[in-house]
């Protein structure tokens, strides 16, 4: 670890991250972070990023090409709503 900084644990389980660890992180107001267990006594905090458009322009091309290979339609990924849903 390049830079650490001591904080506390208040009564409601909340942790302060220091500011400087923030700024460095570009984290701010609302960032969504995951908590785990590392090793031992490790906490690992975590900033949730959301996806980018690219990320899932690219999946949805990938999808559409194994569908494509598979012979899949529009109309059966249709029917198959259609079918999920109870409108036969």
């Amino acid at each position: 670890m390049e830079e650490s900084t001591a904080t506390r644990l208040d009564a409601k389980g909340r942790v302060v991250i220091p500011e400087n660890i923030r700024s460095r992180l570009g984290l701010r107001i609302g960032t969504q972070l995951i908590v785990a267990v590392g090793e031992g006594d490790e906490v690992i905090l975590r900033a949730i990023s959301p996806a980018s458009m690219k990320y899932f322009d690219n999946l949805i091309r990938q999808c559409r090409r194994v569908a494509r290979k598979g012979g899949l339609r529009a109309s059966d990924i249709k029917d198959a709503i259609h079918k999920a849903r109870g409108r036969e």
